[in-house]
């Protein structure tokens, strides 16, 4: 009954962001207002992590399984893009290039202001964990 209940408060957010798109205007798509909407309902509190962790964790899994239709649909609209293949390869590098470097940035800026602003507790645990990468690093450079 748990992971009904949590399917369902995912699907219910969904559902929103599917009536936001039809009732306003914008190019934004549905997923993107479900998303937003999920988050600020996680940073309120009017929904907890708990209520949501494990169905999304089993989302999270099989979302490989998502991409097959797409990864169908190209193979079936190859004729239209093989003429222009090296614009779409380079704009997947670029993009991907891109998208590693702002998420490393953020993830060095996320470590650096909680180790300023974090609890002590909170401190001593990233602490370790950047301890443990840097060593793992080192140590693979010794190899």
């Amino acid at each position: 009954m748990r992971y009904i209940r949590q399917f369902l408060i995912i699907l219910f957010i969904s559902f929103i962001g599917e009536m936001l798109n039809h009732y306003i205007p914008l190019p934004v798509p549905a997923s993107i207002y479900g998303i937003v909407i999920m988050f600020i309902c996680l940073l309120t509190g009017i929904i907890k992590v708990e209520h949501v962790k494990e169905v999304s964790g089993f989302l999270i899994e099989i979302m490989p399984l998502v991409f097959i239709p797409a990864a169908v649909g190209l193979i079936n609209s190859w004729g239209l893009i093989s003429d222009k293949w090296y614009m779409y390869v380079t704009v997947i590098i670029a993009t991907t290039i891109l998208v590693m470097a702002v998420s490393g940035l953020m993830t060095q800026f996320a470590i650096r202001y909680e180790l300023k602003h974090g609890t002590s507790e909170e401190n001593s645990v990233i602490k370790e964990d950047v301890d443990d990468i840097s060593a793992d690093k080192e140590g693979s450079k010794n190899e």
